[in-house]
């Protein structure tokens, strides 16, 4: 059996981890908070009162672990966008050539709004007005990534130059993001139509431009001739 003073060593190893545990918890609660102000008001018109009694806590011990309102904002953009990347990964995989363009359109489409409708702060963080710049640069960086994912996706599918197919890649990743600030704004059914629609818009675009290289979907396949 241990004696006592390995004991009392014991509890003084575990004492550092339990306070960094403490800690990380009330970081995540304080980003959780942050979101649910940043989305409501906006970065510009939120405040760290604001955000510590949406927390539940002191202004005091908020600026524990925050200095200020930006370096909230930095913390919940950073965490977000490493979600993000991992989402590239499904969202943007190598297409099946069997696979029909409207589903691998909507494939995309859905598991990229369903990131954004499950953090709609991701949104007010990514292209909100006065928000801090070193979420700018991390946005831009974030953006430059994701046209490369659509460029690698659309490389095999299309008989056209790299010129082309970035350009194809910037106007999917426009069309995405103009009609994501459309689907925010709606909820339940509407919100759904409007997915429909970002989804429809995307695959009319990109339909011409892939030909038979994907399988075409059922809606799209060409009658049998009557015997």
């Amino acid at each position: 059996m241990p004696t006592h003073q390995e004991k009392e060593q014991a509890q003084e190893r575990e004492q550092p981890r339990r306070r960094q545990a403490r800690g990380e918890r009330r970081i995540a609660q304080l980003l959780e908070a942050a979101a649910s102000v940043f989305s409501s008001t906006g970065y510009t018109a939120a405040s760290t009162n604001a955000i510590a009694r949406e927390a539940g806590v002191s202004p005091g011990t908020l600026y524990q672990f925050f200095p200020n309102k930006e370096a909230i904002a930095i913390e919940l953009g950073e965490r977000l966008m490493r979600e993000m990347r991992e989402a590239y990964g499904e969202a943007l995989a190598p297409v099946d050539p069997a696979t029909p363009l409207e589903e691998a359109v909507a494939a995309a489409v859905d598991r990229f709004i369903d990131f954004n409708c499950r953090h709609p702060v991701f949104f007010t963080l990514m292209h909100g007005p006065d928000v801090p710049g070193q979420i700018t640069e991390q946005h831009d960086a974030l953006h430059a990534t994701l046209v490369t994912r659509v460029e690698a996706l659309l490389a095999p599918l299309l008989d056209a130059s790299a010129v082309d197919i970035t350009r194809t890649a910037h106007v999917c990743v426009a069309m995405y993001k103009a009609g994501l600030e459309l689907v925010l704004g709606r909820e339940g059914d509407d919100r759904d139509a409007y997915v429909q629609e970002l989804k429809n818009v995307l695959l009319r675009y990109l339909e011409p431009l892939v030909g038979d290289r994907l399988a075409a979907g059922p809606s799209y396949t060409s009658p049998t001739p009557a015997p």
